[in-house]
């Protein structure tokens, strides 16, 4: 009979859903492991589980990082987490993209089972001779390891020799158990017995670009159009034109060129200032009123050049060290091919006539929605043709307009479709619906979305939003913070002034390592269409040329601000990671605080060279701690309420008062800061602290 499992009547063990050790809650797994976590290359990834087992032996937890080619690429000794729920915590940090797997493993803790009895038994004066001769067959049988190095051989047999030497005092022979070389070696190959696994879990891991960067949005037909005085006609910006304007956005330190739909405008109903049903001559449409007699989707607007200069402005993209994201808006102008050729993909409505997109009050006339019911594999097969090409050309980031009014089904199959065929293609979701919608999403391919982060302005939502963005929905659900789109301008930027532009600057890019800005952000365009949480004269329906030069040349522009921001980013590792934020307090409730960590280098053994980090030995883990007015009109006064702990705070960071020393990033200013530090946070000078803090 099985000693550690009870047998069927016919002799062979009954299924459970439990190991030995039992392994539960693991984390992070999305919908059982049907889809794969998300992670991107060099990414700290938080791994959790519950161990726990019967009785009062101790107990010990593994996870396990397992390559795309089967074989075990890192495994982290597992933490204790929250005290008396059975937690425990790892980190794994993938070095190589690919479809990777990691198991937990829940194992009896031998040594540690033996310590804790040994140190009572022996102070107690009983069983004192066994519990040492126990402890040295443990260290002898650990010597035996053929995985050990000799080191650790010889670390182990030392010990066993130690607590066998009957000339020692019983204490002094108990105390080579707890050398920290010997507890450091068995914490990297510890004493297993017992050994049980949870299932294997996915984890894509993927290239930067697809959790990581910074955003610019810009209308290529607004670089370089001018309006002609003598002859009262605009003429629209080009691909070359607008490729003109790609060193300043390089400049600013973004990495993502994302520019709206290039492709043929209609010209059936098309909307003119404003969004007005009436458009003149010179008005140039929306961009996602998609195609006319010029052509579809695949196709480029004669206006902004041929498809060879097209090649030429994503040629410049990468040049400057960026990296072109273009729109997929997956709809049509009447004036489309599809619509003549394929009227079976929009829906016809019962006077014969295509339903043209509404989301009520809105009416889109210039713009009929795709089918995907009455031809789905036919559409779906044109669409993939459709991305292919562009694929072809170099695109490899797709920002998709609306994603949530197509089946789910769809995307799975088409991101499948192009991912397997060009693994680092990225698809970003511009889906601003419910959030059921918007993780299943995530959970079917979308790498990256937007979220609802331009609405959350208070510090109670913010911490609300930043908790639930890091901690809860991190594995499937990757949110990337814009603080504008042509789409929105909310309240807070209209009426703020240029500290909320520079409090909404900040929280973005220092708590997510996804954000983006829309053109004109940096100029501080805040006036908004009557009514509405939109900019007057949209440049969605007209041109928009600015004066960028102008504005910064008379310190008008932000950029400077936004290219710190960016230099920050890139200085500091921690803050290109998504889920170790931690939330501190601030006494006044417009302050908000947080800080983001990480290890200096991964934990655990790697057998994979690429992953270990090239930090020097001993360096310290990279913090960033961020303090931030959320009210762009006030001046705010408070003391804040830090977690040295959560900070990483040494003993050789304190003085003599046990204060660290601190520096603020932005300006370079210096304090000496205790646990309760006071800040003033002023919207009109400096609205936020980003610090780091100086090691001795």
């Amino acid at each position: 009979m099985s000693a550690d499992r009870p047998v069927s009547v016919a002799g062979t063990r009954p299924v459970t859903l439990t190991g030995r050790i039992p392994v539960t809650e693991v984390e992070p797994v999305v919908e059982g492991g049907s889809f794969p976590a998300k992670a991107v290359v060099g990414e700290d990834v938080p791994v959790r589980a519950t161990v726990f087992r019967e009785g009062h032996d101790g107990l010990g937890a593994t996870a396990r990082l397992i390559g795309p080619d089967g074989a075990e690429v890192q495994r982290v000794h597992m933490r204790p987490g929250r005290p008396g729920l059975d937690e425990f915590l790892a980190t794994l940090r993938p070095s190589r993209p690919g479809l990777h797997h990691f198991v937990v493993e829940g194992w009896s803790d031998l040594v540690g089972t033996w310590h804790h009895a040994a140190e009572v038994k022996i102070a107690a004066g009983v069983d004192v001779e066994l519990m040492l001769a126990e402890g040295e067959a443990l260290f002898a049988r650990a010597a035996e390891d053929a995985t050990c190095s000799a080191e650790d051989r010889a670390l182990f047999s030392a010990a066993a020799r130690t607590l066998a030497d009957t000339s020692r005092l019983p204490a002094e022979r108990l105390a080579a158990a707890e050398d920290p070389e010997l507890v450091a070696a068995l914490a990297a190959r510890p004493l297993r017995e017992l050994l049980s696994s949870s299932e294997e879990y996915p984890l894509d891991v993927q290239r930067e670009l697809a959790g990581r960067g910074g955003w610019y949005e810009f209308f290529p037909r607004s670089e370089g159009a001018r309006f002609d005085e003598a002859t009262g006609t605009w003429h629209s910006g080009t691909f070359a034109t607008a490729a003109e304007r790609i060193p300043a956005v390089a400049s600013m330190g973004f990495q993502v060129l994302y520019v709206p739909p290039i492709h043929p405008i209609g010209h059936a109903h098309r909307k003119g200032p404003n969004n007005t049903l009436t458009a003149g001559e010179q008005d140039p449409g929306s961009p996602w009123a998609i195609g006319s007699e010029a052509g579809g989707h695949d196709a480029v607007h004669p206006d902004l050049g041929t498809l060879e200069d097209f090649d030429a402005f994503v040629a410049a993209t990468r040049e400057n060290g960026l990296e072109l994201a273009l729109d997929l808006a997956l709809q049509c102008a009447p004036d489309h091919p599809w619509v003549q050729s394929h009227p079976e993909w929009f829906t016809t409505r019962v006077d014969g006539t295509i339903a043209y997109a509404e989301n009520p009050p809105k009416k889109y006339q210039d713009i009929y929605p795709l089918n995907f019911d009455n031809d789905p594999q036919g559409l779906a097969d044109a669409v993939l043709e459709v991305v292919r090409g562009w694929v072809a050309r170099g695109v490899h980031i797709f920002r998709v307009d609306n994603p949530h009014t197509k089946p789910l089904w769809f995307w799975e199959w088409l991101i499948a479709q192009v991912r397997a065929e060009t693994p680092e293609v990225v698809f970003l979701a511009e889906a601003f619906t419910r959030p059921a919608m918007m993780h299943a999403l995530g959970r079917v391919g979308f790498q990256q979305s937007y979220g609802y982060f331009t609405w959350r302005n208070t510090r109670e939502e913010l911490e609300e939003y930043l908790e639930e963005v890091t901690q809860q929905t991190a594995g499937f659900y990757r949110p990337n913070f814009f603080v504008n789109t042509p789409d929105i301008l909310t309240e807070y930027l209209q009426t703020g002034g240029p500290g909320a532009f520079r409090i909404r600057a900040v929280v973005a890019a220092m708590s997510n390592p996804l954000w983006g800005v829309y053109a004109g952000f940096e100029l501080f365009e805040h006036v908004p269409r009557p009514g509405a949480e939109e900019y007057i004269d949209s440049e969605k329906y007209e041109y928009r040329p600015r004066d960028w030069a102008g504005a910064e040349a008379a310190g008008q522009s932000l950029a400077p601000y936004l290219t710190r921001l960016n230099e920050i980013r890139a200085e500091h590792p921690t803050l290109r990671d998504l889920q170790n934020l931690t939330l501190h307090s601030a006494l006044h409730s417009d302050v908000l605080v947080f800080s983001k960590r990480r290890a200096a280098a991964p934990e655990g053994i790697h057998a994979d060279a690429a992953a270990v980090t090239d930090a020097p030995a001993g360096t310290a883990d990279d913090v960033v701690l961020v303090t931030v007015t959320c009210n762009p009109h006030e001046v705010a006064e408070s003391t804040l309420e830090l977690d040295f702990e959560a900070l990483g705070v040494r003993d050789e960071d304190r003085d003599e008062q046990g204060r660290i020393e601190v520096e603020d990033l932005l300006t370079g200013q210096r304090w000496h800061w205790d646990e309760r530090p006071y800040v003033r946070l002023d919207p009109s000078a400096e609205p936020a602290h980003i610090l780091r803090i100086v090691r001795g």
